[in-house]
């Protein structure tokens, strides 16, 4: 039996260029826990931050944690979405609340435009 996709990953044009700006083996391995977490909801990989609609993609590599925030865009029909707002590198033990509140706006500005 094969397994079902649980949601499709749209990359914002932010965390793309994030993305892009880092090392190749890591992009790799956050786009593997990407789509690994697509398909299981593992919170190593993919957990909501309390108290916000925002999630994070999570990835631990060589020491350092990775983190690329997103939301869940459920009104299509179709297919279930998970647009990744924005990416950085986690320094504390909690999530910054500017990441936090620039994934809220990147979000209004998604929703502002749909």
């Amino acid at each position: 039996m094969e397994a079902k996709r649980k949601f499709k990953i749209i990359y914002s044009g932010i965390a793309d260029k994030f993305l892009q700006q880092i090392g190749s083996k890591i992009r790799e391995k956050i786009i593997y826990n990407i789509n690994k977490a697509s398909y299981v909801i593992d919170p190593k990989l993919f957990k909501k931050l309390e108290n916000t609609d925002i999630w994070e993609f999570r990835t631990l590599y060589g020491g350092i944690q990775y983190r690329l925030l997103a939301f869940w865009d459920t009104s299509e029909d179709i297919v279930t979405l998970v647009i990744a707002t924005h990416g950085f590198i986690k320094k504390t033990q909690k999530t910054p609340r500017k990441e936090i509140d620039k994934a809220k706006e990147i979000m209004k500005d998604y929703y502002n435009q749909k």
